[in-house]
């Protein structure tokens, strides 16, 4: 910026030394001085309309649910029923465990059932005997209770058959490696033929929901009171853009704010959720945020070009109904894809200087180049071209 200043002291020395030479070479001839020549830049307007209000942030890309599935049982994979990257809903079968081993234990656990049932059966008949013998004389005390103990624990052998029933049938359950979620399946793990078991780290694969996908990303805490208003008002608007702030990736709703500021950092950190509809987010993607937090309606605009530092502060070089062009200070609130949002300082369709300053001193005369020759003119070499 320095660069600048002196830039510009020097190029309006020259061109006053310039006019001084020529006012005087002209007054010494006895003729008029003439004029420098207008100097030429690109104009522009100031615009007004409704302009939103955006935070910026990093963001990563975070998968709403992440699952690794394992298996419950030790058995040799003889089926793989997916291919890596598929997308699976829930329930969807991924792989099978042999069977066999599973169903043998419930057969077995089955006909332990009907074994113990029917000894039940038949207790309960010797138990109605002799109860009736005991009614009549025939049959003691003791031997009715011996026959009732005995029907009791066939009850119960019977109930616990149940249980060894339920295990097996849920052990065989377990054989069938089913998708607990909906998502796109990652990298498999395992390969058919090899054994698994429930405690391999990997699992058989993992399972990522992406839609919809979450956004974690980070402001300063400066704006954390800003946001809170905002919210209370209704859910704000939170957009993802590539890294290189190129392209729109969707469009989300801000979930929450953390409950704690980082104070190593001086930021918040924040949720969004996405409905990622074209997958253009991915688990673990680096993004930039923009949180809507207003629109400001009928908000003026310049291109950013426009305005310059100088020594007390930003300004724009406004030009005047008689083609001079003199300096105006002005507020900018944001600047964002090329434009300035001007809080103070400029009026609606005022003509300013968007391009060519570095040539320009209070009151010079100027030229508003057009169409192709304003994409054509190389503005800035011209200056540096006329650099004493």
């Amino acid at each position: 910026m320095k660069l600048v200043v002196i830039v510009a002291a020097l190029i309006a020395a020259g061109a006053a030394a310039l006019a001084v030479k020529h006012l005087h070479a002209a007054t010494e001839a006895g003729q008029a001085a003439v004029p420098p020549p207008p100097v030429p830049v690109v104009a522009g307007t100031v615009h007004q309309g409704d302009v939103p209000i955006y935070l910026r942030g990093v963001g990563t890309v975070i998968a709403y649910n992440n699952v690794i599935v394992r298996s419950q049982i030790t058995g040799q994979i003889v089926k793989i029923a997916f291919n890596q990257g598929q997308t699976v809903h829930q329930g969807d079968l991924l792989a099978e465990i042999d069977p066999r081993p599973y169903q043998a234990q419930l057969d077995q656990a089955i006909a332990n059932r009907d074994r113990d049932q029917a000894q039940l059966v038949n207790a309960q008949a010797n138990l109605g005997r002799y109860t009736s013998l005991q009614q009549k004389g025939y049959a003691s005390t003791q031997l009715v209770e011996t026959q009732n103990a005995q029907f009791a624990q066939l009850q119960a052998m019977v109930k616990s058959d149940e249980g060894v029933i339920e295990q097996a049938q849920t052990n065989l359950s377990y054989t069938k490696l089913t998708a607990p979620i909906d998502g796109v399946s990652g990298i498999r793990q395992i390969d058919i033929g090899n054994i698994i078991h429930p405690t391999d780290p990997n699992g058989l694969v993992d399972i990522t929901q992406i839609q919809p996908i979450s956004l974690i990303f980070s402001l300063p805490q400066t704006d954390f009171v800003e946001i809170q208003q905002e919210m209370a008002h209704g859910p704000l608007t939170v957009q993802a853009y590539s890294q290189d702030d190129k392209i729109k990736l969707d469009d989300g709703k801000l979930d929450l704010i953390d409950n704690q500021i980082v104070q190593t950092t001086g930021t918040i950190r924040l949720r969004a959720s996405f409905p990622n509809a074209k997958k253009m987010l991915w688990p673990g993607e680096l993004i930039d945020a923009r949180l809507l937090l207003e629109t400001r309606y009928d908000g003026l605009t310049i291109p950013a070009s426009a305005v310059q530092q100088g020594p007390s502060g930003l300004f724009v070089w406004v030009i005047g109904g008689d083609e001079t062009v003199h300096t105006r200070p002005v507020v900018v609130s944001q600047i964002s894809e090329g434009q300035a949002l001007i809080d103070s300082g400029l009026q609606a369709n005022e003509k300013i200087v968007s391009e060519g300053q570095y040539r320009l001193v209070a009151g010079s005369h100027v030229r508003e180049l057009q169409g192709e020759e304003a994409q054509q003119t190389d503005l800035q070499s011209s200056v540096e071209q006329e650099i004493p």
